[in-house]
């Protein structure tokens, strides 16, 4: 009997299942992953990538090894993620990886997050831009670098001499951890969907490409582009090119086979679901659909990438936007969901995507490795409504906030402050005291508003609250090339006039080079036939430092907005995920201890934000709302999201 305890354990390890690293690097690392035949091999060995996105920047730091160890417990072997320069240098010169003081410190220490991977028995596609488009503001790209008149994107030598530092600071990271010096990168991305650029200017390309290897980057280098694209946005001779679909992949990857004969299939990016705009109906793919595509991918047989696997939260004011020509014109802002209706929900929960994927992968694989049970799910609560009891109303705000005084407006990118680096996000208010306005006076704004604008004459709103996405045509909003609006039916003397511009996300695809936000030069401001000058800004970014001191809060007697609104969620146990559910307020954003958590929009089609719990703790939470338009009397939460357009 003792023999056969002693043998037991002996005999169980043998027949184990090898982790992925002991299956691909047990007997040293020679080689990375290499494309030079019709599949992939690494180290060696016969490799089908099946990865799954996760940016480490949509998801609360604390959840990173939650979200990691469900994506490898589906099979997946590789997680793919961009980097988003406009987090990483928030300010011209001023870098965080990490601790770094600003609102996201907590959410960039990328480092961690690629030797976690590693933990998890993940392999990892890194994505490094420095454009990453996905549906982040400016495309992931620091809205400082429009204090200049450049071309982003290109080859221009300023543009490039802001990539060059921050790459300084980004590569040496990406560097230690390539699969080749142990770590878990197996390829890097060079730029993206550079196909579907405006202006391509190959040369933008190639120097990114000789910058990367200058930096030791050994490891395969791709780019990734619709197949329409062909080879125009990648330099054939030096970089592998994998395709980024939503279905036909048969057709998708017979169009990247011939113009990449003799080399391994790959799609960089097959859409599981899709990503929402205000005011749309929100997006889904069926299981059934995804079943079929997903199965056609493996079956082609082909590589993949889901993009996206988890998506995530466009947490604070990162939503990107599409805009069509770049005149604001055709302006379409994301939804702080990030959802994507991909196998793992926002909330991290499984979705009947995950077993389809799981079902799939375990089918097709021919490399059998060992891998994690499915994680528990995370539990949330419906907390109990908390009422409104104090407020601050707009002339209020803008007593705590500091100014800018300039003959002609100043969009936010061009305000000297933040180390001149201006103002990214947020909203900026254009204030004319002492000014005299006749009955039936008409204000004008020539041009396409950035992105929104309420007006008040001493601090009364006299522009429209928004009631239906058809208000979106009108005054106060991007379609109009020039709108105006009616001030007064009688005389007023010696009034403060405020417009208060909203940033609703800079675009991220296409036409990049139209982006500030606020009044810019393609905008005037006319009392009748007279342009008004001579303004005081105030920039209100809702950065934590300037929430968490707030003072002088009245009690709340529902004044119409635009103001900020708060009240107090006590939580007597560990706190849990809940949803913030909105349905009852009309526009605006919400901030939890400090933190904005998104934006919120009656026209839907999200109702309700997500609300992890490393946001909360035990004791008194605060909740402000800075309501555009009409508040409510309090503050309702769900356990699940809502999704709905009136």
């Amino acid at each position: 009997m003792k023999l056969l305890l002693f043998i037991f354990p002996f005999f169980l390890n043998a027949f184990a299942l090898p982790t992925l690293y002991e299956y691909y690097t047990s007997e040293g690392i020679t080689e990375g992953l290499s494309a030079n035949q019709t599949y992939f091999t690494l180290n060696g060995k016969n490799i089908t990538i099946y990865s799954g996105t996760m940016h480490y920047f949509r998801i609360p730091p604390q959840y990173w090894r939650d979200r990691l160890r469900k994506l490898r417990a589906a099979g997946l072997n590789t997680v793919e993620t961009y980097v988003p320069w406009n987090l990483h240098e928030p300010q011209d010169g001023v870098f965080d990886f990490g601790g770094g003081g600003t609102d996201f410190e907590a959410f960039l220490d990328v480092h961690s997050y690629l030797k976690m991977a590693q933990e998890e028995d993940l392999f990892v596609i890194v994505r490094p831009g420095p454009f990453i488009c996905a549906e982040w503001e400016f495309g992931g790209l620091p809205s400082w670098l429009l204090k200049n008149d450049i071309m982003v994107r290109t080859s221009d030598p300023i543009y490039i001499k802001y990539v060059r530092r921050y790459f300084d600071q980004l590569l040496p990271i990406l560097a230690k951890l390539q699969f080749t010096q142990g770590g878990p990168i197996i390829a890097l991305q060079v730029e993206n969907e550079y196909g579907s650029s405006p202006q391509i200017d190959l040369d933008y390309i190639k120097i990114l490409y000789d910058y990367m290897r200058g930096y030791d980057i050994v490891e395969l280098l791709v780019t990734s582009d619709g197949a329409g694209s062909g080879t125009s946005g990648s330099l054939p001779e030096l970089l592998f090119q994998t395709v980024n679909f939503g279905s036909d992949p048969k057709g998708n990857f017979d169009t990247l086979r011939s113009f990449q004969p003799g080399r391994p299939i790959m799609a960089m990016e097959y859409w599981t679901g899709w990503f929402d705009h205000w005011s749309e109906n929100h997006h889904t793919v069926s299981n059934g659909t995804f079943n079929e595509i997903y199965e056609q991918i493996l079956t082609y047989p082909a590589s993949v990438n889901m993009y996206m696997f988890h998506g995530g939260t466009n947490f604070g004011f990162l939503n990107g936007a599409n805009i069509g020509p770049g005149d604001n014109s055709a302006f379409q802002p994301t939804t702080t969901s990030y959802d994507y209706d991909a196998p793992l929900a926002e909330n991290g929960d499984y979705t009947g995507k995950y077993e389809i994927v799981k079902s799939l992968i375990k089918r097709y694989n021919p490399v059998e490795t060992s891998t994690p049970e499915p994680p528990e799910l995370i539990k949330r609560q419906a907390y109990s409504s908390v009422e409104i009891q104090e407020e601050l109303n707009l002339n209020e705000i803008i007593d705590r906030v500091s100014f800018v005084k300039s003959h002609e407006a100043l969009p936010m990118e061009k305000l000297p402050i933040n180390n001149n680096s201006g103002q990214s996000f947020g909203y900026l208010i254009y204030r004319i005291e002492n000014l005299d306005i006749a009955k039936s006076s008409i204000l004008s704004i020539k041009g396409h508003v950035r992105d929104t604008v309420m007006v008040l004459i001493n601090g009364v709103l006299i522009s429209k609250p928004l009631s239906s996405s058809s208000d979106f045509d009108g005054f106060g909003y991007w379609k109009l090339p020039n709108s105006s609006i009616n001030l007064t039916k009688t005389d007023l003397r010696n009034v403060t006039l405020d417009l208060v511009f909203e940033n609703w996300g800079r675009g991220n695809f296409g036409n990049l080079y139209h982006q500030r936000k606020g009044l810019t030069q393609d905008n005037q401001v006319y009392l009748n036939d007279i342009e008004l000058n001579s303004w005081t800004m105030f920039p209100l970014e809702f950065k934590k430092s300037w929430t968490e001191n707030l003072t002088g809060w009245r009690k709340s007697s529902s004044t119409k907005g635009p103001g900020i609104f708060r009240a107090i969620l006590p939580i007597e146990n560990e706190p849990k995920d809940t949803y913030i559910d909105m349905q009852e307020w009309n526009k605006g954003i919400v901030i939890v201890n400090g933190f904005v958590v998104g934006r919120y929009a009656f026209i839907g089609p999200q109702q309700a934000l997500y609300l992890p719990a490393p946001f909360l703790k035990q004791g008194d939470n605060e909740i402000i709302v800075f309501e555009h338009f009409q508040p409510a009397k309090q503050i309702k939460f769900s356990a699940e999201p809502i999704f709905k357009t009136p």
